[in-house]
């Protein structure tokens, strides 16, 4: 039986307010240690490493129930640096590509 997958999209903005020297993308460090220290915490666990696409970076989580998964993916969108219009794809892990499964917008 194939397990849920739920993929967070984040589009691939630079975080106001730093530096031309800085990383522009901080919150993407952010967001990989918000998810490590679920790290099975209710059964929410990554699926694969997090990777940019065109003009988003897709995170992948899985181990839960649907519901359970997009909890954790709206808490992802809420985090302070995360750029407004994030969405999440529930999809599962026989998928052939990411990108492939309902789009749920997150708060």
């Amino acid at each position: 039986m194939p397990k849920v997958v739920v993929e967070i999209h984040v589009p691939l903005r630079p975080a106001p307010g730093l530096a031309d020297d800085e990383y522009p993308f901080p919150w993407i460090d952010d967001v990989e240690d918000f998810l490590a220290d679920l790290d099975e915490q209710d059964g929410v666990e990554e699926y694969d490493d997090g990777e940019e696409d065109g003009d988003v970076y897709v995170f992948f989580i899985t181990g839960a129930d649907e519901s359970g998964l997009l909890r954790v993916a709206s808490q992802v969108a809420a985090l302070g640096r995360v750029p407004a219009g994030a969405f999440a794809i529930v999809t599962d892990d026989e998928a052939e590509e990411f990108g492939m499964g309902r789009r749920v917008a997150l708060p």
